[in-house]
C-alpha cells in the first residue's frame, strides 16, 4: 500500500509538471503571434511617398527682336512696319490711298501727335504690293557670277528686302529679276588711256583680264595698228568690258 502511493504521487507530480509545461507552450507561442505581425510592420513600412518640388518658372525677361528696329515714344503712324500689325484689305484699288486699321505689337510704346500713348491707329498707305514698289523703297542682294556686259543682257534672281520704313500689302521679302549691275573695280578711263597709248603691246587687253587677246596684240603689233584702231573704238563705246563680266566704275 506504501508503494501504491509513492507511485500515485509521483504520476501527480509527473502530471503537475506536465500540465505546467503545456501551459508555458500556449503562452509564448500566442505571445510570439501577437509580435510577429509587430515585428513585420516594423521591418516593412510599407510603400513610401515621394514628393517632388517643383521650381516656380521665371518670367521671361526676353526682348523681342523686332524692338531694336521700332523707336521708343516715337509717333506711332511713323513705326517701322515691323512694330505694328495691320488689318489690310487686298481689295482695295490699285495705286489709290487706302487707310488700314493698326495696333503696335507687345513692348512697343509709342503716342500720338498729342503725346498720349496709343495703341491703336490708323495709317496712311498707297494700295500696292510689296514687289510692286519703285526700286528705291527695297534693298536687292547682288549677284557677281553673272555677266553684266552681253548681248543680250543677263538677269539674275535677287532677293528683295522692304525697306523698314516702307508700308505695302503682301511679303515684305520676295524674289525679283534684276539686270546684272556690279563692278569688279575696272575704270574705262583707264582702260581707253591703255589702249591709246599702249594698245600696241596688248596693254589694255591685259588691264580688263583678257590676257589670251592681250598676247595676240603684243606678238602681232596690235594687228599692225588696225587690231589697235579697232579696239579703241570698241572700248570708247563700251563694247568691250572687264573679262569678269562686270561694269566699269
Amino acid at each position: 500500500m506504501a508503494a501504491a502511493a509513492v507511485v500515485l504521487r509521483a504520476l501527480r507530480s509527473l502530471c503537475g509538471v506536465l500540465l505546467f509545461l503545456s501551459q508555458f507552450y500556449i503562452l509564448s507561442g500566442s505571445e510570439h503571434s501577437r509580435l510577429r505581425p509587430l515585428a513585420q510592420a516594423i521591418k516593412d513600412p510599407g510603400p513610401t511617398r515621394t514628393f517632388t518640388v517643383v521650381p516656380r518658372a521665371a518670367e521671361s525677361t526676353e526682348i523681342p527682336p523686332y524692338v531694336m528696329k521700332c523707336p521708343s515714344n516715337g509717333l506711332c503712324s511713323r513705326l517701322p512696319a515691323d512694330c505694328v500689325e495691320c488689318k489690310t484689305n487686298f481689295s482695295c484699288v490699285y495705286g489709290k490711298p487706302v487707310t488700314f486699321d493698326c495696333t503696335v505689337k507687345p513692348s512697343v510704346t509709342c503716342v500720338d501727335e498729342d503725346f498720349k500713348l496709343q495703341k491703336n491707329f490708323i495709317i496712311n498707305m498707297t494700295c500696292r504690293f510689296c514687289w510692286q514698289l519703285p526700286e528705291t523703297d527695297y534693298k536687292c542682294n547682288s549677284s557677281t557670277t553673272c555677266m553684266t556686259v552681253s548681248c543680250p543682257r543677263q538677269r539674275y534672281t535677287a532677293n528683295c528686302t522692304v525697306q523698314d520704313h516702307i508700308h505695302c500689302l503682301g511679303n515684305r521679302t520676295f524674289p525679283k529679276m534684276l539686270y546684272c549691275n556690279w563692278t569688279g573695280g575696272y575704270k574705262w578711263s583707264t582702260a581707253l588711256a591703255l589702249s591709246i597709248t599702249l594698245g600696241g603691246f596688248g596693254a589694255d587687253r591685259f588691264y580688263l583680264g583678257q590676257w589670251r587677246e592681250g598676247l595676240g596684240k603684243l606678238f602681232s603689233f596690235g594687228g599692225l595698228g588696225i587690231w589697235t584702231l579697232i579696239d579703241v573704238l570698241l572700248i570708247g563705246v563700251g563694247y568691250v568690258g572687264p573679262a569678269d563680266g562686270s561694269l566699269y566704275i
